[in-house]
């Protein structure tokens, strides 16, 4: 099947019951059992529900995988991968990517003994020289949060192949319908489902996608022996947003190159970061390894103040300031004091997380209305 026909047919039956065409919300959280572990499939809903069981399948279609994994919050999912290392092993992440992460890995699992290490991961050489026998999982971002840097998914997994070491690629600002890392290479897959996938700003869910058995089993035993799971409810609501994924994300992606071209050519602008520009560090591989190029975009402003980037995130009419992203509404945010505040200053700024930089998510309305709103917060 390909990707419209999966986003609204993979892992959805009609409901053996009644013949329902949307899956149910199974609000339940017990399941009867004939006799002790005689029973249909499931037996509590930490451990399995048939909602979502079938979000579950759905997304590892998607990408294109055999196992899917869904959790209470990207940070969740992300907290179950750490659950798979031990004290004193060693992971090696970009040294761009999201707040949020960077938080949990230095305040978090770093107590329990395992350490990090950030580096500049669209560099492979520098990649290869920072694995040593302590590292055991390889993290990245790609297009990366905030700064859209493109990292060699295929490149960066012979690496880690030929060392032996897992790979996880957060494909949250691309989602399955640009960009696979599964395919390129890469061990698992995690998505922030609160963004593009749900998209449309009213579910928290992440998600963990693989195709090894024995990763998966390892995985849905964190899941649930540590409990952090997604309501059916929400699970629901994520199969019926995923439906139109390949709808929405045709139309960011449209969006998105319409507004980095008006941003470039924007007098008060001195940089946009967005990798569909030719020009752009990595456009080459980002042209390979991805079908478009999305709808987030971030860019600097000439007067480089936090003053000026609120006088502007304050003038907007359309694009709402608030966190998150990847919803049907345009959303803009200050990386620096919202998303990246739990990164330290000095680290921000090596990265180019500046006071000036704001950060745009696209979103589906008409582009006209955008722009306008864009010229008039600017000027």
């Amino acid at each position: 099947m390909k990707f419209a026909t999966k986003a609204i047919h993979a892992g959805v039956e009609p409901d053996p019951t009644t013949g329902a065409v949307m899956t149910p919300i199974y609000q339940t959280t017990t399941y009867y059992q004939e006799s002790p572990g005689a029973h249909k499939g499931f037996e509590y809903s930490r451990t399995g529900n048939p909602t979502r069981k079938a979000l579950e399948d759905n997304l590892a279609a998607l990408e294109n995988g055999k196992y899917g994994v869904c959790f209470g919050s990207g940070l969740a999912a992300i907290d179950a991968v750490l659950k798979t290392l031990k004290s004193g092993d060693e992971v090696i992440s970009t040294n761009d990517l999201y707040g949020g992460s960077y938080r949990l890995f230095t305040r978090i699992f770093q107590n329990f003994g395992i350490e990090f290490k950030f580096i500049p991961m669209e560099n492979l050489s520098e990649v290869e020289k920072s694995i040593s026998d302590k590292t055991k999982l390889v993290w990245a971002e790609t297009p990366t949060n905030p700064m859209m840097n493109i990292i060699d998914i295929k490149g960066l997994a012979k690496i880690c192949k030929k060392k032996g070491k897992t790979l996880v690629v957060d494909n949250t600002f691309a989602t399955p319908f640009l960009q696979n890392p599964l395919d390129l290479g890469a061990d698992i897959v995690m998505h922030s489902i609160t963004k593009y996938i749900a998209g449309h700003s009213d579910v928290v869910m992440g998600a963990l996608i693989c195709k090894d058995e024995e990763l998966a089993k390892q995985l849905y035993f964190i899941q649930n022996s540590s409990g952090a799971i997604c309501s059916p409810m929400d699970s629901f609501l994520t199969l019926r947003g995923i439906k139109t994924l390949h709808l929405r994300m045709e139309r960011h992606c449209l969006n998105g190159r319409v507004i980095a071209e008006y941003l470039r050519n924007h007098p008060k602008v001195e940089q946009v970061y967005w990798p569909g520009f030719e020009d752009h560090p990595n456009h080459s591989i980002a042209k390979s390894q991805m079908r478009d190029f999305g709808g987030m975009i971030s860019f600097k402003l000439r007067e480089d103040s936090k003053e000026a980037a609120f006088r502007v995130m304050s003038s907007f009419r359309l694009f709402t300031l608030a966190e998150s992203l990847g919803g049907v509404e345009s959303l803009c945010c200050h990386p620096a004091t919202m998303t990246h505040a739990a990164i330290p200053l000095e680290e921000r700024i090596k990265t180019g997380v500046v006071d000036s930089l704001i950060r745009l998510s696209v979103g589906v309305e008409d582009v006209d209305d955008l722009i306008k709103d864009l010229k008039q917060a600017l000027n």
